[in-house]
């Protein structure tokens, strides 16, 4: 499918713009149209909130089950994620072993928010490394209980396949410590991860810092694009949100049309034969 749209810039139309319907995203037997999951801190109130989630064109929002007010009774960040047009990913967020994470999961099912979960166990308070034996434990536990389990991970192949070994429906490797905005820090890593795990969907989580990070995640050919510092942290959180949504489709358009070959030398653009001398 393809549909032609007209933009404007500085008052001039452009008009002809070609979009190329990309195939959905799955994970577990889900499709979303989307290819960016957004998270929910960091943003200066819940309005703000709504409106980058809006900008982002994200269907998969998510949040962490132990930092906002599930009870209702007061202003709750729930209250301006409209669970009929997104999906929810509880996640654990501010657990430390692997007991937290699987409480706090069975939490945010008890109280409605979802069966799927997000798991998250960090290492180290000072890099906010993940803890990757704990998380393949709670991913273990939680598999088993029914729940449909997106493991937040390293960067290392082998715990990755543990992790899809006890069930992960996906695997989450970081592109940098949370938060830091540096981008994909170990681009050779997460190359041999994409190239040597396909069983499930691969979703570069935490670290990227703006949409050309996103675009290169895709371009790298991972399925997915999971941020949230990247676009609360911007100056115009708003804006930013829309530029990774265009980062993450171009850069999955990218990989899917194949970049051109890398030549030490230069190749002339225009064929020299029949040039008139």
């Amino acid at each position: 499918m393809r549909f032609a749209a007209a933009y404007s810039f500085c008052g001039c139309a452009f008009a002809g713009f070609r979009m190329v319907s990309m195939q959905p995203l799955v994970i577990a037997g889900r499709a979303f149209q989307s290819r960016l999951i957004v998270g929910t801190g960091k943003y200066k109130d819940g309005a703000e909130t709504q409106a980058a989630i809006e900008a982002s064109g994200a269907e998969m929002v998510t949040v962490a089950v132990r930092r906002v007010n599930l009870d209702r009774t007061t202003e709750s960040l729930l209250d301006f994620i409209d669970p009929r047009r997104y999906f929810l990913l509880p996640n654990t967020a501010g657990c430390y072993t692997a007991d937290e994470a699987i409480r706090a999961a069975r939490l945010g099912r008890e109280v409605g928010l979802s069966d799927w979960v997000k798991i998250e166990v960090i290492g180290d308070l000072k890099t906010l490394y993940p803890d990757v034996q704990a998380t393949v434990e709670a991913t273990r536990v939680l598999v088993k209980e029914g729940f449909t389990v997106l493991p937040y991970t390293s960067d290392d192949i082998v715990f990755a396949r543990r992790l899809i070994d006890v069930g992960a429906a996906a695997v989450m490797p970081l592109g940098a410590p949370i938060g830091t905005g540096v981008g994909i820090a170990n681009l050779h890593n997460l190359r041999m991860m994409r190239e040597l795990i396909t069983e499930v969907p691969l979703v570069v989580d935490a670290g990227l810092g703006t949409a050309s990070d996103a675009a290169l995640a895709m371009e790298l050919g991972f399925d997915a694009v999971l941020l949230n510092t990247a676009i609360a942290a911007a100056s115009d959180p708003i804006l930013m949100a829309e530029a990774m949504q265009h980062a993450v489709l171009a850069g999955r358009q990218a990989f899917l049309a194949g970049r051109m070959p890398r030549k030490l030398y230069a190749t002339a653009s225009s064929p020299l034969e029949g040039i008139s001398r």
